[in-house]
């Protein structure tokens, strides 16, 4: 019997898969566009996305390099104006100077999907929930292994009320949006 692979982070999955789009546009590192709203913010990012990193024809040249952004029309003005700030950003990321300008093109920019928040269960759906599981189960003896299972039963509470038969009332099932993950 082979031995088992270890889980890996998804981002290890996500690099080796898109490494090599990347290579192609010029962009030697995945992370620029897989780490874009964390290096020039949630509101930059929702209105332009990295497409290509330009490096100088000739290597000793010691120049950085360009980054072509897309950019919706509207905001192109903007962001030429804040160029230097994004310019900063990106360098500070990556600990040394691989941009030296920005070229933008304008076009359409893919919304971003959003990111859902999880907020954890107040004591009023834990108790309540507790209060179902004591009546089903009985009491325990571990008070962190009881609370545990309220937080849980709280949780799945949230996502499975107004749902039948794993359904919404808008139609969609509970790992689409909407569903409470941490």
């Amino acid at each position: 019997m082979a031995p088992r692979s270890r889980p890996r982070p998804l981002a290890d999955l996500i690099d080796a898969t898109i490494a090599e789009s990347c290579r192609k546009r010029g962009l030697a590192s995945v992370e620029i566009v897989t780490r874009w709203a964390d290096i020039v913010g949630e509101a930059l990012a929702a209105r332009a996305i990295p497409i290509k990193l330009a490096w100088p024809s000739r290597p000793d040249s010691g120049e950085p390099g360009v980054l072509h952004v897309r950019v919706e029309g509207g905001f192109a003005i903007e962001l030429q104006h804040d160029a230097p700030i994004v310019i900063d950003r990106v360098n500070r990321y990556f600990g040394w100077r691989c941009i030296g300008r920005l070229a933008l093109k304008q076009g359409p920019v893919p919304r971003p999907r959003p990111r859902f928040r999880f907020t954890e269960p107040d004591a009023a759906e834990c108790g309540a929930a507790q209060q179902r599981i004591a009546t089903i189960t009985g009491t325990f003896e571990d008070d962190g292994l009881a609370t545990a299972l309220a937080r849980l039963g709280a949780l799945v509470a949230r996502e499975t009320r107004g749902k039948v038969n794993g359904w919404s009332a808008d139609g969609t099932r509970g790992n689409e949006p909407g569903f409470t993950q941490r």
